[in-house]
């Protein structure tokens, strides 16, 4: 299941967000050699303390994690403007309540291979693409912005997703760091269930779901 974990909902999820950190460690530090905050078994950085909003991929339990990643308007700041800024050209203004970052997307692929064996890595990427656009598009959001290593943009396309590289910029780790514009639509979304061969949402939203009020709150977070 997907869920999107709100400020005022981290002690609910307490144990998924831990796994979060502990999996992007791994991902980031351990194995892209990422420069990122490490803190023994946690890659946690200062917009964590920013109130984010997460999307987690976990099991019907919510015990175990599958994949995560951290959302952030661009109103506000963000690892875009902040380290990223070389990625993309100086007419490009990437500030707006419908625009947001989407940031340390990472999955678990020992979990994955474990509990969805058929099932390979690109795969479970692609799932959480689809996952991010049900729910940006579900709370007002029209463009996802992120940075991303080269090799992604195969997974990208995999999924469908309809994206606009605006640049990239070397030294931030072994590989050029790229920037680009997701759309977000109902027409995306559908090209990406057609393409993902997904016919149910993933994403299922919470009981008095008001998105007027989730924008709001993250916005001013």
């Amino acid at each position: 299941m997907y869920l999107l974990v709100q400020a005022n909902e981290y002690h609910k999820y307490a144990g998924l967000l831990e796994q979060s950190l502990r999996l992007r460690k791994r991902v980031f530090a351990d194995w892209l050699g990422w420069k990122v905050s490490v803190s023994g078994l946690y890659e946690r950085d200062h917009y964590d303390d920013l109130q984010p909003a997460y999307l987690l991929w976990c099991d019907e339990q919510r015990e175990r994690l599958y994949g995560s990643l951290r959302l952030m308007p661009t109103t506000g700041p963000t690892l875009l403007y902040d380290v990223f800024r070389e990625t993309f050209p100086e007419a490009c203004d990437l500030v707006a309540p419908g625009i947001w970052e989407g940031t340390r997307m990472c999955v678990d692929e020992t979990a994955i291979a474990r509990d969805f064996r058929d099932m390979r890595p690109e795969r479970a990427l692609c799932l959480l693409l689809l996952a991010l656009c049900e729910v940006a598009l579900n709370n007002g959001i029209h463009t996802m912005i992120s940075n991303y290593e080269p090799h992604m943009k195969r997974v990208y396309q995999r999924a469908g997703a309809q994206f606009d590289e605006l640049g990239r910029a070397d030294g931030y780790g072994r590989f050029p760091v790229c920037c680009a514009a997701f759309e977000v639509s109902p027409r995306v979304l559908a090209e990406m269930r057609l393409k993902m061969q997904i016919t149910e949402p993933l994403y299922r939203r919470p009981e008095f779901f008001r998105p007027d009020v989730i924008v709001a709150e993250l916005a001013s977070a």
